[in-house]
């Protein structure tokens, strides 16, 4: 019998307790869930759970939008397996993961997304790093879901994406909860997790959210400097003059004459992109981009965006196209997008930031001042969550 130390049978039951449940202590060793076993291997082993919620951040961090769904190991590892588990979509091809892909920080490389029978997202999949840590508390790029535990369940209901839809012929919601409930390996983590074999919307809400809300990246040449210096604004030790500079105009307001014309100052992107969370204003309107990915005519309601953390892979190569449409690919085209706003016929929703004084900015960029500021946003670029298993498929 495989040994289990006190300490983890203290925290595998203190998890359990938290939530108002009991924990069998025979129930400690990976032999005693069969299905679990058969399925995952040592990949998912309730007697030593993966670190979820204890993790380490930064103190210069404070942001946090838990909102009372604290994180516990168990729940996390049951949010991972249903992010994961293609059995979430009417056909048994698709999961969160299909489009949310760990080596691309949780983005995708598609344009839009492949769903169930050759379905499309209608918009770009948004990359989903340090999704706790923002000001913002609502999620899809048009913010339709006031919490991240609505979000989680809305692409199974999609008809498009998973499918869940209960239109044109194909099931509900309720469907999939009936056909979970007879998966074994999901009988043995329910009842792990909650004490009985009960599936229900609210619990995938809740342990989705919380495997989500786990991904975390402060392992980035950015943090390296923040940590050695008192404020953001001073030079960091480990910057090349570049970089430095890079961050001056990020965070450097912009000074504009009377026409929107840029006359000093930085680009002030931190106006939106506030470090050193780098996620986006819970204010903002949208950013000038207004097409539809899919369908003709404007869309003008895409004011949420990922944090710019992650945004390039470390290959220093973007996770994928930019924007809630795709349409940009590279980092000196997301910059030229925001060095000359047009404001487009139709759009009434535009940031403000982005027209000063009524006109669409032009920051009248030098191509010094570009290459500054890529150069910095590529520290922002961590590297232990590309790899790390605990985000990782548990079904490979």
């Amino acid at each position: 019998m495989k040994k289990i130390s006190t300490l983890t049978l203290i925290l595998s039951a203190g998890t359990l307790l938290v939530n108002g449940v009991g924990c069998k202590k025979d129930n400690t060793t990976l032999d005693a869930y069969p299905a679990i076993k058969a399925t995952f291997g040592s990949q998912i082993d309730p007697a030593n759970l993966a670190n979820y919620a204890n993790q380490g951040k930064p103190a210069y961090i404070l942001k946090d939008n838990t909102a009372g769904n604290n994180i516990t190991n168990a729940k996390a590892t049951l949010g991972r397996v249903l992010f994961y588990d293609k059995q979430l979509s009417i056909n048994n091809t698709v999961s969160c993961g299909s489009c949310h892909i760990q080596k691309f920080a949780f983005g995708d490389t598609a344009l839009a997304s492949l769903g169930v029978d050759n379905g499309r997202t209608g918009r770009h999949s948004m990359r989903l790093i340090n999704a706790r840590f923002s000001n913002e508390a609502k999620f899809f790029w048009d913010e339709r879901a006031v919490t991240l535990e609505q979000q989680t369940t809305k692409p199974i209901q999609d008809h498009a994406e998973m499918g869940f839809s209960g239109q044109n012929g194909r099931p509900a919601l309720a469907t999939l909860l009936t056909k979970l409930q007879n998966i074994d390996y999901y009988k043995e983590l329910f009842q792990f997790v909650y004490g009985n074999q009960t599936i229900t919307e609210a619990r995938l809400q809740e342990c989705l959210a919380q495997f989500v809300r786990s991904i975390q990246s402060f392992d980035s040449k950015y943090d390296v400097g923040r940590a050695q210096v008192a404020q953001e604004e001073q030079a960091f030790p480990n910057f090349t003059q570049q970089e430095n500079m890079g961050k001056n105009m990020f965070l450097i307001p912009t000074q504009f004459n009377a026409t929107g014309v840029r006359t000093g100052g930085g680009l002030g992107c931190a106006g939106c992109h506030a470090a050193p969370e780098f996620d986006i204003n819970p204010n903002t309107g949208n950013n000038g981009i207004i097409g539809n990915l899919n369908a003709p005519g404007i869309d003008i309601n895409n004011t949420r965006a990922p944090s710019l953390r992650d945004l390039v892979g470390i290959n220093g190569q973007p996770n994928g196209p930019m924007m809630h449409t795709g349409g940009i690919r590279t980092l000196q085209a997301a910059i030229g997008h925001y060095g000359q706003i047009n404001i487009a016929p139709g759009n009434t929703r535009l940031d403000q930031r982005l027209r000063p004084n009524g006109f669409g900015q032009n920051l009248n960029l030098n191509q010094q001042e570009v290459d500054a500021v890529i150069a910095f946003l590529k520290t922002l670029t961590g590297s232990v969550v590309y790899t790390d298993q605990k985000w990782a498929n548990p079904f490979k």
